[in-house]
């Protein structure tokens, strides 16, 4: 609560003073609480996101050190945001957030690969103590004279850019705010909340544990196509806090192609294809499932079976669809190689996934949506066995394991009450969480709050 009060402190008086700019706040599809420049260099803004979720007991024949309890819970969990920003000439910028996580998740996110608030940090012992989640400066070099409009964000300042453009950002951030990005479904805060519906969950990409790293993202953009190269660093060891910054041992290669072909006139088309190589130091499916098998483990252990340098790549598929001006359509194709542990993200290797929002103009509420979602994550042989035969990762471990594939369902109710005030019931259902046949399927309602300051 105290970081709360220190980030409305530090709002309240700039955000008020921007105050001329009412009238074209009002016009902006996601309004937000206070009023904010679109010419004044600096940017001083926050967020808010607290999500309930519950379930009620479902059917488990057994249950192991890493499964999704079967007796009823509830859980909160909340993320607070201050975006700082200054733009320093009219293509640079330089960023500044700072961040507070806390509360848990059900289950303290463990039993789902696709677990179901992606606000939920991993590891519950770094406690809600504010830290720095950005740290950046971006970059744009003209390529052409003509421009076009863009839309100020807290993550971008600029409002107008190069329709061709090389751009160039350095820093600490989240890779997901560049790769892999969905309009309809990637955005926790007014969109979906599972796992893999804001991410594909097979794109293992590199962050800490609160989803964040070191990188630097260069992109190339055109009329109708644009390229993306980011190189990243990994985790010391799998869902760690601690970066590795030798790049000669670990790292992440990210490249993203993007197409906006017109394939219906007047109707927006995207499609993204994603690549990926991790450098890390992971373990061997294979090698912990041996160790068990000839006796020399008592049992299957990733984190005993880790080399520096071995390589986890992958590949993804990202498109969506303007089917009226009113509904979107979106889905991801991921697939990555399976036979090296999990390290950054879930513990997916195959992951499907289609859905679509609805605004609710038609009866004249622009800022409310209905969206809903299906996906199908699954994993490799490999990684079946090893947690066949009792062994753990990061997320999952039910001591045993009758596979079938983690499908879920997701939709919600994006409300809008006031200004930058949403409110979001929301349910998900998931079969064979943890891919268990054994166990489930569970449903779990839940409720978001959420502010634009």
């Amino acid at each position: 609560m105290l970081f709360s009060v220190v980030v409305l402190s530090c709002l309240a008086a700039p955000l008020w003073g921007q105050a001329q700019d009412s009238d074209t706040q009002a016009e902006k599809s996601e309004p937000t609480v206070f009023p904010h420049s679109e010419t004044a260099r600096w940017w001083v803004s926050g967020q808010v996101n607290i999500v309930f979720q519950a379930h009620p007991d479902f059917h488990a024949l057994y249950s192991g050190p890493n499964s999704l309890s079967a007796r009823a819970e509830h859980a909160t969990s909340r993320v607070l945001t201050l975006y700082t920003g200054y733009q320093l000439g009219k293509h640079t910028e330089a960023l500044f957030d700072l961040e507070s996580a806390g509360g848990r998740g059900i289950s303290d996110a463990l039993g789902m690969a696709g677990f179901t608030n992606v606000d939920v940090v991993r590891n519950p012992t770094l406690g809600s103590k504010p830290y720095l989640a950005r740290l950046m400066v971006h970059q744009v070099f003209a390529l052409s004279a003509k421009e076009e409009d863009a839309e100020r964000t807290p993550t971008s300042l600029l409002t107008k850019l190069p329709e061709r453009r090389f751009e160039l950002r350095a820093g600490k951030m989240s890779v997901a705010d560049y790769l892999d990005v969905n309009s309809v479904g990637s955005d926790s805060h007014l969109q979906f909340l599972n796992w893999t519906a804001v991410n594909n969950g097979a794109y293992d990409y590199a962050a800490d544990t609160r989803g964040y790293t070191v990188a630097v993202i260069a992109e190339y953009h055109d009329h109708d196509w644009s390229a993306r190269f980011g190189e990243a660093l990994m985790p010391k060891v799998a869902n760690g806090p601690q970066l590795d910054f030798d790049l000669f041992r670990a790292r992440s290669e990210n490249i993203e192609l993007e197409f906006r072909p017109e394939l219906e006139k007047g109707k927006k088309t995207t499609i993204r294809l994603l690549s990926f190589i991790n450098h890390a130091n992971m373990g061997s499916y294979h090698e912990a499932v041996q160790a068990f098998l000839s006796g020399t483990d008592p049992q299957p252990d990733i984190t005993a079976h880790r080399k520096q340098g071995r390589i986890k790549y992958g590949f993804g598929l990202n498109a969506e669809q303007e089917i009226t001006k009113t509904a979107r359509m979106f889905g991801r194709l991921g697939w990555n190689e399976g036979q090296n542990e999990s390290f950054a993200y879930t513990e997916v290797d195959q992951a499907v996934e289609i859905g679509a929002d609805w605004r609710l103009d038609r009866w004249r509420r622009s800022n409310d949506k209905v969206g809903i979602a299906f996906i199908s994550n699954g994993i490799s042989r490999l990684h079946q066995l090893y947690l066949a035969l009792g062994g753990n990762g990061f997320l999952l471990g039910d001591g045993r394991l009758t596979y079938g594939r983690e499908d879920i369902i997701e939709t919600y109710y994006n409300t809008h009450l006031w200004r930058g005030v949403y409110f979001s019931p929301e349910l998900q259902w998931a079969a064979h969480p943890g891919y268990n046949k054994d166990r489930g399927p569970v449903v779990v309602p839940g409720l978001r709050l959420h502010v634009e300051l």
